[in-house]
């Protein structure tokens, strides 16, 4: 873990919410199983594996001393998360953490929770993304998919968004996503459906046409979507959820799954969709493969002649 370590010894807490440390792209040697995250004003550890006690210790070590070395300032709060075989296991190591708080991105205010699974309310990895919504959503129909806490929606409103319609099956998250708008000063324009995107097709299509379709799904979540066969399901039905000259944000984060999955699925199902560009990811997020990280691949259906 010696580059994590490096890493926190140069540190600086950001305004923001973001990464700082990405042991996971394979370009640190030795700390492949690390990341490092900022959701001020708490460290964000988490270990990809068992963490032993001689490395939590090492490592909170290492936060009070950059903590010390940055005195006089805030105190340390920092939170040591597990994944292992599917499980989770989260400690406050230092300091003291709530059970939410809100941090911001670009100006924009989200509700985070560190303390409770996996998904902490605002993936850090697609904040491209949302700069990219953000700068684009000006007068658009926005269809959100998968919305989760809805900050594609806060940023295609800020961005000058017609109307956005958030759809997701996790109640709970739409709850929070229903927070961030008027967290943000936004108290209109934005729809919140608690459905079954495959069991909602006609009520979703009737709601458009949309300029912007934002399809960030998960890769693996039985009961939900699973990418390797629903995927497809959901491009076939891109033409028709699109007006002309609209675009789409197809998100795929699975390391297992290449980009070339979506273009074999793009060819197969909705051939007449046009392939614009794939979006870069934070600098931070840089990965050995390509194929490896995080995809969001822009696509445009064309204009009437």
């Amino acid at each position: 873990m010696q580059a994590l370590l490096d890493a926190i010894a140069t540190a600086e807490m950001p305004t923001d919410a973001q990464r700082l440390f990405h042991g996971r792209g394979a370009l640190h040697p030795g700390s492949e199983a690390w990341t490092l995250d900022a959701f001020p004003p708490v460290w964000l550890v988490t270990k990809f594996g068992e963490a032993t006690a001689q490395e939590k210790a090492t490592l909170t070590q290492a936060l009070e001393q950059r903590q010390a070395d940055m005195a006089p300032g805030p105190p340390l709060n920092a939170v040591l998360q597990t994944r292992h075989e599917g499980r989770s296991e989260t400690t406050v190591i230092a300091g003291s953490v709530p059970e939410s708080h809100v941090v911001t991105e670009d100006g924009a205010k989200y509700r985070v929770n560190l303390l409770r699974g996996q998904n902490h309310g605002l993936f850090l990895d697609m904040a491209e993304g949302r700069r990219w919504v953000r700068a684009h959503a000006q007068g658009h129909k926005v269809l959100n998919l998968f919305a989760y806490t809805c900050a594609f929606s806060v940023a295609a409103l800020q961005g000058g968004a017609k109307e956005v319609v958030n759809l997701d099956m996790a109640q709970g998250a739409l709850a929070t996503g229903q927070q961030n708008h008027p967290l943000n000063g936004i108290t209109s324009g934005a729809k919140f459906l608690a459905h079954d995107l495959f069991s909602s097709w006609g009520k979703v299509t009737r709601m458009g046409p949309y300029g912007l379709v934002i399809a960030d799904p998960p890769s693996y979540q039985k009961g939900s979507f699973v990418a390797h066969k629903d995927y497809a399901r959901l491009v076939r039905r891109l033409p028709d959820l699109l007006r002309p000259g609209g675009h789409a944000l197809l998100c795929l984060n699975a390391p297992e799954i290449p980009e070339q999955f979506l273009h074999d699925l793009l060819a197969d199902h909705a051939p007449e969709l046009e392939r614009v560009q794939r979006l870069p990811n934070p600098a931070v997020f840089a990965d050995a493969s390509p194929d490896r990280a995080l995809k969001v691949l822009l696509v445009r259906l064309p204009p009437l002649a």
